[in-house]
């Protein structure tokens, strides 16, 4: 007997699929555990910069799709061009900077750098009560979440223009923190950053990162305090002192929160205190999401978790997490690909936004999801680069097929309506080639605890988490 095609709804806020985000969702006091984090547990909350949900929404309009889209390829090209190369970036000098940024799906957290002028002794261990930094309008430092970069770093202040960029929230002045000290040349510290390391100045340990997509930063290697939630203070925290950066980075954050597998990463600095282990859920545009260090958000929730082992790779950087596709599923139908296409490996990335499949793996997706929305009008010649496009302006809701992911080991991640179409398009592209390095994009994994195991060489997804 056939198998029915599995199919969902998915609601249009808008006939011209232009985003109108709906008011913010909070939980209810008996709203379930799954639907957020645990109260004890060690977490920041999430959001996205144009939603409701955000601390501090930007004055200005959303990127357009284009303009996200071009910034996707650019990042991840130099993505690709660093993982072989030993985390150095390739230069291509014939290929210009485009002066582009990420901003409607990259996720963003407040985190409270420094002590400032609040009472309270201090102390050496990586976790202590005590007043929060996170509510000071000084040391409140909102910034981008990045699995792909290992240094965290905020710009600093003195920050002139144009060498800094002009973000929303007051610079961090080092100078004001009572914790604040520069990482001394000749320290073991200094010593680590390696590709990272950038010589001295005044006996002060210079920095420099160069993301290879035409942006960069570059600074003094500090140690302060960081306020992850209003109970959990990590003490001598390591991070870069923007004095300078390259390209265009986003207004409404101070710099980025780095969680890469190298040395340096937020994740590497505390996993003798909370775990080798953390946790995101990418929030739909109406709600709010959350980073939790340590494990899954909710405690002793990891068996409901669908996994996959992470890969090890020689030939790639550790700062990048990677995972192997087995193929996909649409309409609870296995699509006939190859397994051996997937061989390249995938990229699980956090500001990466559409997921990036091999072209024959592509083709076979797009064929079959074509061939489920026959009902509704295509749209010629695509859009934004997006070649599966719908034209829905007659249609107050659609009705999509399943799509599943089937990673190495059995998981079966079963994706978001919105993580299988954005503004009306197929949300997914082809890699330059079958074998080469794909990506897991944050549209696809939204609203899933996504857990990157590390200590237990895994990553684990939990749907509906947020």
């Amino acid at each position: 007997m056939a198998m029915a095609m599995v199919m969902e709804e998915l609601r249009i806020a808008s006939t011209t699929w232009s985003w109108k985000p709906a008011p913010c969702w909070s939980p209810k006091p008996s709203a379930p555990v799954s639907r957020m984090p645990s109260s004890n547990g060690t977490w920041v909350a999430l959001h996205r910069p144009y939603g409701p949900c955000s601390p501090s929404p930007t004055t200005t309009s959303p990127p357009s799709l284009v303009d996200m889209l071009r910034w996707d390829k650019l990042h991840t090209d130099a993505i690709r061009r660093k993982a072989t190369a030993g985390g150095d970036v390739v230069l291509e000098p014939d290929k210009p900077i485009v002066d582009v940024q990420q901003s409607d799906y990259k996720m963003q957290a407040s985190f409270g750098i420094g002590t400032g002028g609040r009472s309270g002794s201090s102390s050496s261990s990586s976790r202590i009560s005590r007043p929060s930094a996170i509510d000071d309008p000084i040391l409140a430092q909102p910034m981008s979440i990045d699995t792909s970069i290992d240094l965290p770093w905020i710009q600093c202040a003195p920050c002139p223009m144009p060498e800094c960029y002009p973000q929303q929230n007051a610079l961090f002045d080092p100078r004001r923190s009572r914790t604040s000290a520069a990482v001394p040349c000749g320290s073991a510290a200094c010593g680590e950053l390696g590709r990272y390391g950038a010589g001295c100045s005044n006996n002060q340990c210079q920095y420099f990162v160069d993301y290879g997509d035409g942006r960069a930063t570059s600074g003094t290697y500090m140690v302060d305090a960081l306020t992850l939630n209003p109970s959990t203070v990590v003490m001598n925290f390591r991070f870069g002192c923007s004095h300078a950066v390259r390209g265009n980075f986003s207004a409404s954050t101070s710099g980025t929160m780095s969680l890469g597998g190298g040395r340096q990463s937020l994740l590497s600095q505390t996993a003798a205190t909370f775990g080798n282990a953390f946790s995101y859920c990418v929030p739909d545009p109406s709600s709010s999401g959350f980073l939790s260090l340590g494990g899954p958000a909710d405690g002793g929730g990891a068996g409901r978790f669908a996994r996959t082992p992470l890969v090890r790779n020689p030939s790639i950087i550790p700062t990048l997490y990677l995972v192997r596709l087995r193929g996909i599923e649409v309409g609870g139908r296995r699509l006939n690909v190859p397994p051996v296409v997937f061989a390249g490996g995938a990229v699980m990335d956090s500001s990466v936004i559409i997921t990036q499949l091999p072209p024959t793996a592509y083709r076979a997706l797009r064929l079959a999801f074509r061939s489920a929305m026959a009902a509704y009008p295509r749209v010629a010649g695509g859009r934004a680069g997006l070649d599966t496009c719908y034209d829905f302006v007659r249609f107050t809701s659609v009705t999509v097929p399943a799509v599943s992911l089937v990673f190495d080991g059995g998981a079966v991640v079963r994706l978001d309506a919105m993580g299988v179409m954005v503004e009306g398009c197929l949300a997914f592209v082809p890699t330059p080639g079958d074998f080469a390095l794909g990506f897991i994009g944050n549209v696809q994994q939204q609203t899933h605890e996504v857990l990157y195991d590390v200590g237990g060489g895994s990553v684990g997804f939990r749907r509906g988490a947020c």
